[in-house]
């Protein structure tokens, strides 16, 4: 996921110098944010032993990723106004520790159910952690040390999609999957005793009272929308009261939050951005794109688990290329934004990306080379570095200074809503497919990993095919994402415009 940018709220003043307590405090930083980071992408190599552990189906375990994902969406908007109530320092350390201690509930989970209540836990505690952190950096940094401080900001974006995957295989394999969680309760632990030292205590400066009403409708509405088109899904009922109730429900909780947004004098969200042609047109982009991409990433680690008998640590070793090209590629992108206009630099990357993806749709097969699925992935990564952070440059370019957080947090969510609807579409999609493909198997994909493997080897075809016609909707949203690509600013704009 993205970073978010820091809250809206008045700023305190600089410390008229930097020591090297500036430096111990990006330390801190860093290390919160990896955790977070690397939490992200640890989840989505175990989601096979996952389904195993709790015999659950895919369809149901891919809501130990979409409840983190949803619970950061919760509370993204409320962090400008938790800052100014409590301060950036109580913030942040309380984030930490809700964090950590949904963390460590996770590791001790007993079933799907609590599981996923942890993980949504998680996610309250780590959705403010990235923008309080931020605010943290520019309120210590001064002007001239900007750019450094950002650039160690930047770490966990690189470190996270690379360690994330090969922590979480070697601890899967050779520990055990309660440890993806339980590895973040030290770190947490020492990321507190730090902030606490370190960090200084400001007086808090209250703005705008928190729209609790627009809290309660957007992320109980979400949550029931999205588990309502799953169940019809997976069910392939959408009529029947378990599937049609919670959609319509959630559908209702969401309308509602919409006209709140567009009538209430300091809303949750602005949703007023979405009336300027350049930031609707990039965030609906980046919607269907993040829908795409995010909901995407638990299938490969899936096919090589359960069609190619990869461990956890090989299919977390084999995402290291795409990883490596979306890193390198993001930073060459962000230094073309200020030079390529986004409406032909956004167009290329998804269309790279929908190239590495099509190729999917006919070579995931049973033995098909490795080197043939790392050329496509890498591809594929060159695309996602190519295309998030010019469209989100190209939804807040024009904005007035006054715009941006709000514009911030609402491409956040955005994001964030679009990576939940995209991982329970694929991966009810997925379930469908090898339910048509497998009749003869019960129990979904925790049967599969739980046969011999004489046996999985003789489904292994009907398997991969099975994935390969999931990859098919990756492709169609990526398509769906470059339609509005196509109208994004192609001359380079540089003023600032009021709303």
């Amino acid at each position: 996921m993205t970073t978010a940018s820091p809250p809206g709220e008045r700023v305190a003043a600089r410390p008229p110098g930097d020591g090297p307590g500036t430096m111990a405090i990006a330390v801190v930083i860093v290390l919160g944010s990896i955790m977070t980071v690397i939490d992200i992408t640890i989840v989505n190599v175990a989601l096979g032993r996952l389904s195993q552990e709790f015999r659950a189906p895919v369809a149901t375990i891919q809501w130990v990723a979409t409840g983190y994902t949803l619970a950061l969406a919760t509370v993204i908007p409320a962090t400008g106004w938790a800052v100014g109530r409590f301060g950036t320092k109580r913030t942040y350390m309380a984030s930490i520790g809700v964090f950590t201690l949904g963390s460590a509930l996770a590791g001790l989970a007993w079933d799907t159910g609590s599981l996923i209540g942890f993980r949504a836990l998680q996610g309250l505690g780590g959705g403010m952690i990235t923008p309080v952190a931020m605010t943290i950096v520019i309120r210590a940094a001064s002007p001239e040390r900007m750019g450094r401080m950002m650039s160690v900001l930047g770490i966990p974006v690189l470190i996270g999609p690379l360690a994330g995957p090969i922590l979480g295989g070697w601890l899967v394999d050779s520990v055990s999957w309660r440890w993806i969680f339980f590895v973040n309760a030290p770190i947490g632990a020492l990321v507190l005793l730090l902030a606490g030292r370190i960090f200084r205590t400001e007086t808090p400066q209250p703005g705008n009272r928190l729209d609790v009403p627009g809290l309660l409708m957007l992320s109980p509405g979400l949550a029931a929308m999205i588990y309502g088109l799953a169940t019809g899904g997976e069910h392939g009922d959408f009529g029947s009261a378990r599937a049609f109730v919670p959609t319509t429900l959630g559908a209702a909780l969401v309308v509602a939050f919409v006209i709140r947004g567009l009538t209430a004098r300091h809303p949750l969200i602005d949703l007023r951005l979405f009336r300027r042609r350049a930031f609707s047109t990039a965030a609906v982009t980046l919607a269907f794109y993040t829908c795409a991409y995010f909901g995407s990433m638990l299938l490969l680690p899936l096919y090589y688990q359960v069609v190619r008998g990869q461990s956890a640590t090989g299919s977390g070793l084999l995402a290291i290329p795409q990883a490596l090209a979306t890193g390198i590629s993001m930073q060459v992108a962000s230094r073309l934004i200020d030079r390529v206009p986004p409406g032909r630099l956004v167009p290329v990357g998804i269309g790279l990306a929908s190239t590495g993806f099509l190729v999917f749709t006919t070579q995931v097969r049973a033995d098909t080379p490795y080197w043939l699925l790392i050329l496509p992935l890498m591809l594929t990564g060159i695309g996602v570095g190519a295309t998030i952070m010019p469209a989100m440059a190209a939804a807040t370019r024009n904005l007035a200074s006054e715009q941006v957080p709000g514009a911030s947090t609402a491409l956040n969510i955005t994001q964030q809503v679009s990576a939940s609807l995209g991982t329970a579409l694929i991966s009810v999609v997925l379930a469908t497919a090898m339910t048509d493909r497998l009749p003869e198997v019960s129990g979904g994909l925790g049967s599969v990993r739980g046969l011999p493997a004489p046996a999985r080897q003789a489904i292994a075809p009907r398997l991969a095919d099975a994935f390969q016609h999931t990859y098919i909707w990756a492709v169609i949203l990526m398509v769906l994402a470059l339609v509005p690509a196509l109208f994004l600013p192609r001359q380079q704009t540089n003023d600032v415009k009021g709303s």
